[in-house]
Formats: structure tokens, C-alpha cells, sequence
């Protein structure tokens, strides 16, 4: 049985990639679980294992209220997936470093 070290949550937030490795990219997908060390997502792209990433979740509160997670961490795995209607890669990432970036409506 595996055995995680953090608890994830299952939560589907947009999720935007801004770099991949020294890479400018302009890329977006879902989340699909989150935990404390890194988050899985779906992807159009397939990230090179290893390399670093930056990428933006973007939270929902009450009153529509929008903060935005600018996450840095590397990908430590990439599968392809096989569902209609779905981006073809679920990525994982770690998640090293954080800010909250507000958004101004």
C-alpha cells in the first residue's frame, strides 16, 4: 500500500504555467489533487522530468473573491492519459516555494 507523507485534497482550480526550465511558456490546465509538497494537474504540453517549473493556481473565495498561488517546484512525473475530452498528460510537481499574488478586479 503507498503511503504518502502529506494528506492531498482533491480539488479541480485553474492552474497556469508561466516556465518550464529556463523556458517562457504560456500553458494552462486543472489541478486535479493538491497537497502541502506539490500538486498534480493536467497538461497540453509534456514537461521534461526533473526540470523546474513555475506555475500560478488560481483560489476562489466567498463573493467570488480571486487569489492567485504562484508556486516554483520541479516535475517529478508525467503520464499519458487516455480520456476523451481531456489534456493528455497528467503532471506532477512539487511545490519548493509560494506567494499569494492578489488579483485586482
Amino acid at each position: 500500500m503507498e503511503q504518502r507523507r502529506t494528506r492531498r485534497f482533491t480539488l479541480r482550480l485553474p492552474l497556469a504555467i508561466l516556465r518550464s526550465g529556463a523556458e517562457r511558456v504560456a500553458q494552462t490546465g486543472l489541478t486535479k489533487n493538491i497537497s502541502s509538497g506539490g500538486v498534480l494537474f493536467t497538461s497540453e504540453a509534456e514537461p521534461d522530468i526533473g526540470g523546474s517549473i513555475e506555475y500560478v493556481i488560481t483560489l476562489s473565495g466567498p463573493s467570488d473573491q480571486r487569489v492567485n498561488l504562484r508556486c516554483i517546484g520541479k516535475i517529478v512525473r508525467c503520464r499519458r492519459v487516455v480520456e476523451p475530452d481531456a489534456p493528455p498528460f497528467d503532471v506532477a510537481a512539487t511545490l519548493e516555494r509560494y506567494e499569494f499574488v492578489r488579483i485586482d478586479d
